[in-house]
């Protein structure tokens, strides 16, 4: 399938708009002139791919979403269920019942969480919203990385709506899913 510009601008819009980004702020961020981003966004011109991972980092999405004009590949890396989600956020947990609290590797899976995420992990372990949170965040990063979650399962695994109704949305309208 060949990159068609004018999607690719119409999706560099549409992402740059979601996070409340204008073009000025986009073009400092990458280095370019916003007269460039405006190109890219009419599909005048595509963004040199020297700079397509860093546009993708700063709207927080991949290269392949933007070269496709925000469109699904047919095919997915894996599929994976809510409960694996979990299952994998329960892992911190589970380092510290079978290493210790105090196992470097513990606390470095800790730290580094906190650090990276900005977060007090434990804390947001310990609370079932926030939790729900943490399972929502990388069911939507999985799937940014071509993974596969059913909408189904996304319905009936969360406790909490919010969090049900904003992984749906994102499967639905970022990733085709349905």
């Amino acid at each position: 399938m060949p990159v068609n510009p004018v999607k690719v601008g119409e999706q560099i819009h549409a992402l740059r708009k979601a996070k409340g980004i204008t073009q000025n702020e986009l073009g400092e961020r990458l280095n370019v002139a916003f007269q460039t981003v405006s190109k890219w966004e009419r599909g005048e011109t595509l963004p040199d791919t020297a700079i397509l991972t860093d546009l993708a980092n700063v709207l927080e999405t991949t290269v392949d979403n933007i070269l496709m004009g925000g469109e699904r590949l047919t095919s997915y890396s894996r599929r994976v269920t809510i409960a694996e989600v979990a299952e994998g956020i329960a892992c911190f947990e589970r380092i510290g019942e079978l290493l210790g609290r105090d196992s470097y590797f513990y606390l470095g899976a800790i730290e580094g969480c906190d650090r990276k995420m900005n977060i007090e992990l434990e804390k947001y372990l310990a609370d079932p919203f926030s939790r729900e949170a943490m399972i929502a965040e990388a069911a939507v990063q999985l799937m940014m990385n071509g993974a596969y979650v059913d909408i189904t399962d996304i319905k009936k695994s969360f406790r909490f709506e919010h969090w049900q109704n904003i992984v749906s949305k994102v499967a639905g309208e970022r990733y085709g899913i349905k």
